[in-house]
């Protein structure tokens, strides 16, 4: 087994972060319905920014020790963690089973993903 290094870890920790960013950006004016739509796509630029220089690095970093299928997956399963959380806690919606089993079935997918030959 390889020894885990700083581009194995690094990508996944800004993944994260961009994730938490974007998460705000496409969703967190929900909690805002009542104000003008252009000024929630301004504020939605402009958290989207900090997301794209989290997330470019990340993928250049990882692309040493990851594939681009297996970067893509990564990003996918940390996407729908941070989704679910902010669905929970700052959207107030509930999760149900089914997306539960949806969830297991996506992790089901990166875990295969990551069976095959990394970069």
């Amino acid at each position: 087994m390889p020894a885990i290094s700083t581009a194995h870890i690094l990508p996944i920790v800004m993944l994260i972060g961009s994730n938490v960013f974007m998460t705000f950006a496409w969703y967190g004016h929900l909690s805002y319905k009542s104000t003008a739509i252009w000024l929630a796509i301004l504020a939605s630029w402009m958290i989207a920014l900090p997301e794209y220089m989290l997330a470019v690095p990340a993928n250049r970093i990882g692309s040493a020790v990851y594939s681009a299928a297996q970067l893509k997956t990564m990003q996918e399963v940390i996407t729908l963690s941070v989704f679910a959380l902010f669905s929970i806690f700052w959207l107030k919606e509930d999760l149900s089973w089914n997306h539960a089993i949806g969830f297991a079935l996506i992790a089901a997918g990166a875990f295969f993903i990551f069976q095959g030959k990394a970069a």
